[in-house]
């Protein structure tokens, strides 16, 4: 794959220059995936009149000061392996007392595991679910959006997927986890990996996708665990056609899902360090992914 000319076709897209037909077509060519191409579609939002803020190359700077605590929950760095026996890491968040508890994964963003992410992994625990957060880009956060598109173009997919599926076996191997699925939540990328995951893994029992650039109609039927969609109606990078037609390819599939496009939202609504942040949206999308997760997962 041409890694330059893959990012020249983004920022002409950023800045109008391309359509997203022809954006998808090209970068369909150049990284030889449709997949890839719309993920990363997903993740380029037009270009802000506004400063960037400082890159933060190292997530070990930002890891290192994990966010306090509150009271009630225990929070911070685990190690557990993969697969082959490699060393993985996330951040591990979970309510005080022996449980057992339902579990949740949380996928990222493209900025990385970064503190937003850890907060939001807390915010279940205070919720009573143990949340684990792998570091998919494995010590690597930014806040700047070329090095985020970097990041997201080096990233294998499918190896993410793997890395994911790990962090189930850590989760359900820990006596204060509840019953043998756990849930798994993600934004923007992490919302496209919660849909890939979902047709890789029959231990889950709920997901929930933040702005994940929506499945095929030909993939619904391989969908394994209830999906609740949630989507913003001004989303530059994602049609409200399209997950729509997801959301009626599942229910076509004899899937359980719920779709929710919010009016007034952008991408990353959710994310309340970002611009695009909206807070009456997000306030219901919480409380909406807290009852989809405590309807299906197992508790104590």
């Amino acid at each position: 794959m041409d890694r330059v000319y893959v990012m020249q076709l983004v920022r002409s897209f950023q800045v109008g220059e391309l359509s997203r037909r022809t954006f998808l077509k090209r970068a369909t060519a150049a990284m030889g995936s449709a997949v890839a191409a719309n993920m990363l579609l997903a993740a380029c939002q037009p270009v802000r009149p506004e400063t960037p803020p400082p890159v933060v190359e190292e997530a070990a700077a930002d890891a290192g000061s994990d966010l306090p605590s509150a009271e009630g929950i225990i929070a911070g760095t685990v190690e557990y392996p993969d697969a082959d026996g490699e060393t993985l890491t996330g951040h591990l968040a979970r309510p005080e007392g022996d449980g057992p508890f339902p579990a949740i994964l949380v996928i990222q963003e493209w900025w990385g595991l970064d503190n937003h992410i850890r907060d939001v992994t807390n915010r279940f625990a205070h919720e009573g679910f143990v949340a684990l957060a792998p570091d998919l880009y494995h010590g690597v956060s930014t806040t700047e959006p070329d090095e985020a598109r970097k990041l997201v173009m080096e990233l294998d997919m499918e190896e993410a997927v793997r890395e994911i599926r790990s962090g189930f076996d850590y989760v359900l191997a820990q006596d204060f986890v509840a019953g043998e699925t756990v849930g798994i939540v993600g934004f923007c990328m992490g919302g496209r990996l919660v849909l890939a995951t979902s047709l890789a893994d029959d231990r889950l029992g709920a997901a929930v996708a933040f702005y994940g650039t929506p499945l095929a109609a030909e993939e619904a039927a391989g969908v394994q665990a209830p999906i609740l969609g949630i989507y913003g109606e001004n989303d530059g990078g994602i049609p409200v056609d399209s997950v729509l037609a997801m959301g009626d390819a599942l229910t076509d599939a004899g899937i359980e899902n719920e779709i929710y496009v919010y009016e007034d939202a952008e991408h990353a609504f959710f994310n309340d360090m970002r611009p695009s942040y909206n807070a009456e949206a997000s306030a219901d999308a919480w409380e909406k992914t807290l009852a989809w997760f405590r309807d299906r997962l197992p508790s104590a």
